[in-house]
């Protein structure tokens, strides 16, 4: 019998409570709605999805966790009946069904991950079309950026990738667009000249990329080995910032790379720490005196409270094309080893954010809650460093 999948929101919910049964059929019927544009205040959504968010949230009431898992055991086994005999109708639905994922599956090119890449079927065929993005307005592009996505809202965008000029193919320029008609433009980002470590600025203005500017929104900033990454927001250093830290800078990510012991011969691995969200579905700020008190040392050593770790799916091995495989669902269509999608250990089927080739300076980002597109550009760009020891 198949483990219960646990409600998305509830994995981004540090030591949160756990939803009782009410929650689980109300966030399942929000679930089914997921396709249509979301124009409902916050308050009457919150009601509607009733605590998506619970799976991110930060701090929780123990007894009342105890008592909710009580109560959800019970509902679980009179469930568990009924999925019983659920299951023995739909087992026969699913012997078609497999024959025709198995058909799709192998004529997937954009499934692919591998660095092996298979220069005969599928490149002079016709063009596929991307899913676009859900129709996606705001007033405010800074407050937009740095918010997570709507809860059941995946914000759909492209990377584009400028090496055009004197020393772009070193500094190239990176642009993040919502991927729909209107192509609206949200950051743009550069790496640094004459840092000693990996620097990418991150701008609202594509025109603007300067550290002192207005529309400087944040950083990335690697380690020497170029193998460990922190995302800030634009407020200031900890040395310059106010006793109390309430004007200090805040980290968004850590991401951290594996070496590959394989070498080029397998797919990387990464970790991607976030902050947790809180019972309003807003971003835990996470503002750290020195770098010891970091993002990236606290998951070194295991302090991960009101923290979210998250990872890459792990791809799975196609015999028939003899490469690694992933299911971006129409959004990638080249294969490369850039090409990557996180998600939470408690849903691997929930994906938080999914990265991918299109063209040669083009690749897909997808992001859903509790990312938000300043964390999910900076991941990219990181995966665009040419110092990553870990291929």
């Amino acid at each position: 019998m198949k483990e219960k999948k646990k409600e998305p929101a509830s994995m981004f919910q540090i030591n949160g409570d756990k939803p009782d049964s009410k929650s689980k059929k109300k966030a399942a019927k929000s679930d089914s709605e997921d396709s249509e544009p979301e124009a409902k205040s916050s308050k009457s959504k919150k009601k509607a999805t009733a605590s998506p968010a619970s799976m991110f949230q930060a701090g929780g009431d123990k007894e009342k966790e105890k008592k909710d898992k009580d109560k959800g055991k019970e509902k679980d086994k009179e469930k568990d009946k009924e999925k019983e005999k659920e299951k023995e109708k739909e087992k026969e639905k699913d012997k078609k069904g497999k024959k025709k994922a198995k058909a799709q599956e192998s004529d997937d090119s954009d499934s692919e991950l591998t660095t092996k890449k298979k220069k005969s079927k599928g490149k002079k065929g016709k063009k596929e079309e991307r899913p676009p993005s859900p129709p996606i307005e705001f007033d405010d592009l800074e407050e937009f950026v740095l918010q997570p996505a709507q809860q059941g809202v995946t914000v759909k965008c492209k990377v584009t990738r400028d090496q055009r000029g004197m020393d772009k193919s070193l500094y190239p320029t990176y642009y993040l667009h919502l991927d729909n008609d209107k192509k609206v433009f949200l950051l743009a980002g550069r790496k640094r000249k004459k840092s000693t470590t990996s620097n990418y600025l991150i701008s609202i203005d594509p025109t603007d990329l300067s550290r002192g500017g207005e529309n400087f929104i944040g950083k990335l900033r690697s380690n020497l080995m170029g193998t460990k990454f922190t995302v800030f927001d634009n407020a200031l250093h900890p040395d310059r910032s106010l006793p109390d830290m309430s004007n200090a800078r805040q980290e968004l990510a850590a991401i951290i790379y594996e070496t590959n012991v394989l070498g080029m011969k397998g797919p990387r691995r990464m970790t991607v720490v976030i902050p947790g969200m809180d019972k309003d579905s807003e971003r835990v700020p996470v503002r750290p005196r020195s770098d010891n008190d970091g993002l990236l040392m606290k998951f070194q050593n295991r302090k991960l409270d009101n923290l979210i770790e998250l990872r890459n799916k792990t791809p799975t091995w196609n015999e028939e094309t003899s490469s690694h495989v992933l299911n971006f669902n129409g959004r990638v269509t080249q294969a490369s080893i850039k090409n990557f999608q996180i998600v939470h250990n408690k849903d691997v089927d929930y994906i938080v954010m999914q990265f991918g080739r299109v063209a040669d300076d083009a690749f897909t980002l997808d992001y859903s809650y509790p990312m938000c597109a300043v964390q999910a550009f900076a991941i990219a760009l990181s995966s665009f460093d040419g110092k990553i020891a870990c291929e």
